[in-house]
């Protein structure tokens, strides 16, 4: 049973970095795509990121498109989300999720089965 569990959340000042990871446990899943999600008090879940687990290819949202980077390390079972120039519209709780569906990647949370616990991000102005 595959478990995903994210880390690297907290406050940063508007303009700044973090660096989120997705580590994998239980069994690897090199042949799958990851993605990021993140979801703000009162919104719907954001998709803003998927990138395949050989790090051959990723796709971004166009609101952190150039400022967001994914990546991985198959050695270490973890996808990164790397975070730069940080806006307080950031401000949510970032999840990562494996994507399970006919496509390369998807944007609908529906595609995608198992879910890490979450993690904050809060960026203040």
């Amino acid at each position: 049973q595959v478990q995903l569990v994210e880390s690297g959340g907290g406050l940063v000042q508007a303009g700044g970095s973090l660096r989120l990871s997705c580590e994998a446990s239980g069994r690897t899943f090199s042949r799958y795509v990851i993605g990021w999600f993140r979801q703000a008090p009162g919104k719907e879940r954001e998709w803003i990121s998927s990138i395949s687990y050989s790090g051959t290819y990723a796709e971004y949202a166009d609101s952190v498109k150039s400022r967001f980077t994914a990546s991985t390390d198959n050695a270490k079972n973890t996808v990164y989300l790397q975070m730069n120039s940080l806006k307080p519209e950031d401000t949510a709780v970032y999840y990562c999720a494996r994507y399970i569906g006919p496509r390369g990647w998807s944007k609908s949370p529906d595609e995608y089965d198992v879910w890490g616990q979450g993690t904050q991000v809060t960026v203040s102005s």
